[in-house]
């Protein structure tokens, strides 16, 4: 679940209308949390997590069709997570009010899924859930297409996993966040899309929500922190197919791209190690 600018510094604030200001200059003016470094029962635990989380994506993937309801998928995911022994990260987090965030087409991100909100062929939508399993999170997203899409959605899709995929190559103690960045940031405009500024990936483990922000382009204003071992952390790239701007709805948690085209993002939970990575949400082998 991508992070609101306003809310990594401040657990208990209920979020707000999301602008690049906020962003951009509000994280680094707030007063900043621990990064957790994670033990190896710690590890273990969020293994658990990331299955569960990846596990309910794989399914939803399998199944989501044209006529089904984002809240359709929404109940199943629930049904799915209670089921492994977990509970939805997502339900009631700062008041949102469902298990995943389904947003579809030029939907950036938190989509409340909706019983009258229908999927038709052709349809990009991105499904972002996690888990709670003791103590620990799970957190990874994935752009499902509906029934035969367009050759530009395809390639859309493509390249987002693709920028995904780049920085996660980057990950290993010692490299910085802005090798991250920086990898999926050439990787989306090799193709002429653009990287979402508005919202960032971020630490997971026991707060959905923990330090550091990871962003996902080149920049300044947030800290380039060293990565250790034992950090965890949900990397999500958000690529448009048009502008990197978005604007909130009045339910004050759906962003839309402000152009009306199109969205896509990937995520996985990361366990940064000595040597390189672990990629706790892996659907490869589920």
């Amino acid at each position: 679940m991508n992070i609101f600018g306003n809310l990594l510094g401040t657990p208990n604030a209920a979020p707000a209308r999301q602008t690049a200001p906020a962003l951009s200059s509000g994280l680094k003016k707030q007063k900043r949390r621990r990064i957790e470094i994670k033990s190896q029962r710690e590890i273990e635990i969020m293994r658990q997590a990331g299955r569960i989380a990846a596990t309910v994506l794989k399914e939803v993937s399998e199944i989501a069709k044209p006529g089904m309801t984002t809240a359709d998928i929404d109940a199943y995911a629930e049904k799915r997570i209670r089921e492994m022994g977990a509970v939805p990260s997502f339900k009631g987090y700062h008041g949102f009010p469902a298990s995943v965030c389904a947003s579809v087409n030029n939907e950036v991100v938190h989509g409340i899924p909706n019983p009258k909100k229908v999927l038709r062929e052709g349809d990009l939508v991105k499904i972002d859930t996690g888990a709670h399993y003791q103590g620990f999170h799970g957190d990874s997203c994935v752009t499902i297409a509906i029934g035969d899409i367009s050759p530009g959605a395809a390639k859309l899709m493509r390249v987002a996993e693709e920028a995904l995929y780049a920085g996660i190559a980057q990950v290993k103690a010692g490299r910085y966040l802005l090798d991250l960045a920086g990898a999926i940031q050439d990787r989306v405009e090799a193709d002429g899309f653009s990287v979402v500024e508005e919202f960032t990936g971020h630490g997971v483990g026991r707060n959905l929500h923990e330090e550091p922000s990871v962003f996902n382009f080149r920049t300044r204003e947030m800290p380039n922190v060293k990565l250790r071992a034992g950090m965890t952390l949900a990397i999500e790239p958000i690529v448009n197919e048009g502008s990197k701007s978005t604007r909130t709805l009045a339910d004050r948690w759906t962003a839309v791209t402000v152009d009306n085209k199109l969205s896509a993002q990937f995520e996985h939970t990361v366990l940064v190690t000595e040597d390189g990575y672990e990629i706790l949400t892996d659907r490869t082998h589920l």
